[in-house]
């Protein structure tokens, strides 16, 4: 063999194997599907501003309804805790989507400090404190509204054994992770 032909089989790259192509094709196809959230952070967007819709112009037509004096005190305060409880729950799909899209898609979206969400179990935790206040919304609407004090009582159980078990998930599982 020729000394010049030797030299340029060491210095040449080995040809790429196939497997080699197979894995950097596997990591692209993985690395893209990411985008795949882009329908359900769109999906909760858009269901956060109908939501955000329909409760102001709830809102709207309950202000009228009290200016013309068509309500009961009561009425008008489960009217109102209702529309609370409706924005609520708009709000919990906007970080829903906020949280995937940072998560997911993009991670150096300008948000204020307390919406940062770095992993996923910073969005579970901020959902489960909105999840929380939406419940506690809900019963004080049906506490007002509510003519069985059983009803009440059964209701009040389940929604602080539903309240115990989030907080415990929180503290035992998203907040003392094994390290």
């Amino acid at each position: 063999m020729d000394p010049t032909e030797e030299a340029t089989r060491t210095d040449a790259a080995p040809p790429p194997r196939p497997a080699a192509r197979k894995s950097h094709f596997t990591g692209r196809v993985a690395g893209l599907s990411r985008f795949i959230v882009v329908a359900p952070v769109i999906g909760l967007f858009a269901a956060a501003v109908v939501l955000t819709a329909v409760a102001s112009v709830d809102t709207v037509v309950t202000i009228i309804s009290i200016v013309r004096s068509q309500m009961q005190m009561k009425e008008i305060l489960v009217s109102f805790i209702e529309l609370a409880d409706v924005f609520l729950l708009s709000i919990v799909l906007y970080i829903i989507s906020l949280g995937l899209y940072e998560l997911f898609i993009n991670e150096n979206v300008a948000l204020p400090g307390w919406l940062v969400i770095n992993t996923l179990e910073d969005l579970k935790e901020k959902l489960i404190s909105v999840v929380v206040v939406v419940l506690a919304v809900y019963f004080l609407g049906k506490v007002i509204e509510a003519k069985n004090p059983l009803y009440i009582l059964e209701m009040g159980a389940g929604i602080a054994l539903m309240i115990l078990a989030l907080g415990y998930f929180v503290g035992r599982v998203l907040l003392h992770k094994p390290e």
